[in-house]
């Protein structure tokens, strides 16, 4: 009978323990803050340093290759990408869609330009 209690007990130790250490989701993703617009990285999380409350352009540093970004403005504000900085080098439309885009090609010299 000790020998059961102890397997059992075993179990439900090892149970507990992988229910502790599982991994969150692939889709588990930090969200951008109302009245914001993000940048994710490729894992899903958004650094403090890509999120963007203030019309206007915001010049990017080290952000390349495929980035999805995130429109969480309010009262149809939108924003668009730019392959140069300040706004320039030719721009995407304007997206005023809240929600995630689809993800841009990002080279080592862009910009994010926020409109009303």
């Amino acid at each position: 009978m000790r020998k059961l209690a102890a397997t059992a007990a075993g179990m439900a130790l090892a149970l507990g323990t992988l229910g502790l250490t599982a991994a969150p989701s692939a889709s588990a993703a930090t969200p951008c803050p109302s009245g914001a617009v993000c940048i994710r990285e490729t894992n899903g999380s958004i650094l403090n340093r890509n999120i963007f409350y203030s019309y206007g352009a915001h010049n990017l540093s080290n952000v390349t290759g495929n980035r999805v970004l995130v429109n969480n403005q309010t009262g149809g504000a939108g924003f668009q990408v730019c392959y140069g900085y300040n706004g320039g080098g030719g721009c995407s439309d304007v997206m005023r869609g809240v929600g995630e885009s689809a993800p841009y090609n990002m080279t080592p010299i862009n910009s994010v330009v926020l409109v009303r």
